[in-house]
């Protein structure tokens, strides 16, 4: 009788030796290695990009009103020239010659006009006493009235030639820097219907301007006053700031795309910036500073469907709701847990070597990071992927404290 219960708490002992085993090998579940980002406070911003360049904020191009060829140039390129400062002289050969000549048309006109005036008062006092005859008045009367007209273009003709000669003579239209010389002495100008430009001068270079290409897809969130940060090739470690002080409407095609010109106004105290270089710049539409933020990609990230029969703390309505949201055509469709509502998310926050989702509120989004709000805390790890196999991190923290640890040689 003996043997016999010995033999049944053997094989008793065998039995439950086999449902732990089965239990424990059996249903082991899959082992989870998420990546992940931390929730962090941090800025987020709204950019606008443009390409565009930089200008004087006031330039003027030098001209001519008469033909010629230089003979003087009195300024050189970044000379500061006043309002008036005579910068070019031209050959004046010519004009001075015009217009000696249109002083004695007008010498001449006077003496015509003299003489017609003498016999005008003669042929009148003869009428007047009946001793010439009515023609001969209106004959007189009619030579004296062309001599004064010959008279009046006489002076206008030698006022033209003053003119002329005074425009040989060129002169700064405003006060600043020459930034361009176009000509030598020696050289030929020819006025025409498009004057060519001698000289640039721009008005204050410690006001400048750049004038940036914004797309058409942009244009729209633009507004006078917001403000704008840029950089230059010339100094790539300075970060120069301006603000939007004008849109204009007039479309420029740039490779068969739709532009608009930005005015952005930059103070240039210490003159680094100069006229034609290219400026980089973003325009702040918004901003939002010191809030909680997230990579915008954490949003898309949906665990696969075998851990929602392995997980153990997610309660089985969370499951059956998530399950039911993921399962379509046995494929994972991502798209559908994004939003809610437009402004509401969900995040899978790391519990261990568990996620679990977390609600939260969307704000502001600039394409790599979003504002995020609701009960969520700075440090809290959001799962964004998952691992083949741990990190060093989590091979570390996952070390048995039980198995026995070999001297490392540090006291």
């Amino acid at each position: 009788m003996k043997k016999i219960i010995i033999i049944i708490s053997v094989v008793a002992a065998a039995l439950l030796v086999t449902v732990v085993l089965v239990r424990h090998f059996g249903n082991k579940t899959n082992v989870y290695y998420w990546r992940s980002v931390p929730v962090e406070k941090g800025d987020v911003n709204v950019l606008v990009t443009a390409t565009g360049s930089i200008a004087a904020d006031t330039s003027v191009d030098v001209g001519v009103q008469v033909s010629g060829i230089i003979a003087k140039i009195k300024v050189d390129f970044n000379d500061i020239v006043k309002k008036g400062q005579v910068i070019a002289v031209l050959d004046t050969t010519l004009y001075y010659a015009a217009k000696v000549d249109a002083d004695a048309a007008l010498q001449r006109a006077q003496v015509a006009l003299d003489e017609a005036k003498r016999e005008f008062d003669r042929s009148k006092n003869l009428f007047d006493n009946k001793v010439a005859a009515q023609a001969d008045y209106d004959v007189a009367m009619t030579a004296y009235q062309t001599a004064k007209g010959n008279l009046v273009s006489a002076e206008a003709q030698l006022n033209r030639a003053a003119i002329n000669l005074k425009y040989c003579t060129i002169t700064a239209p405003i006060s600043g820097m020459v930034i361009a010389r176009n000509v030598q002495v020696g050289n030929m100008v020819i006025a025409s219907f498009n004057s060519p430009v001698l000289f640039t001068i721009a008005y204050d270079l410690k006001k400048m301007q750049v004038q940036a290409d914004v797309g058409e897809a942009d244009i729209g969130q633009v507004k006078v006053g917001q403000q704008a940060k840029f950089t230059v090739d010339a100094y790539p470690n300075d970060v120069f700031t301006g603000e939007v002080t004008q849109i204009r409407h007039q479309p420029v095609m740039v490779q068969n795309v739709v532009n608009y010109i930005v005015i952005i106004e930059v103070p240039n105290p210490d003159l680094k910036l100069m006229p034609g270089l290219t400026a980089n710049a973003n325009i702040f539409i918004q901003e939002r500073k010191n809030v909680f933020r997230i990579p915008t990609n954490a949003f898309a990230f949906a665990p696969p469907l075998e851990y929602f029969q392995d997980a153990k703390l997610l309660p089985d309505s969370v499951k059956k709701f998530w399950l039911n949201k993921l399962r379509q055509n046995g494929e994972l469709k991502k798209q559908q847990i994004v939003e809610s509502n437009g402004t509401v998310g969900f995040l899978w926050i790391k519990n261990g070597m568990d996620i679990f989702p977390k609600q939260v509120t969307k704000g502001l989004n600039d394409g790599t990071f979003t504002e995020i709000s609701g009960d969520i805390h700075e440090g809290d790890e959001v799962a964004t992927g998952v691992n083949h196999s741990p990190t060093a991190a989590e091979v570390q923290t996952s070390s048995s404290p039980f198995m026995p640890k070999f001297p490392t040689g540090k006291k």
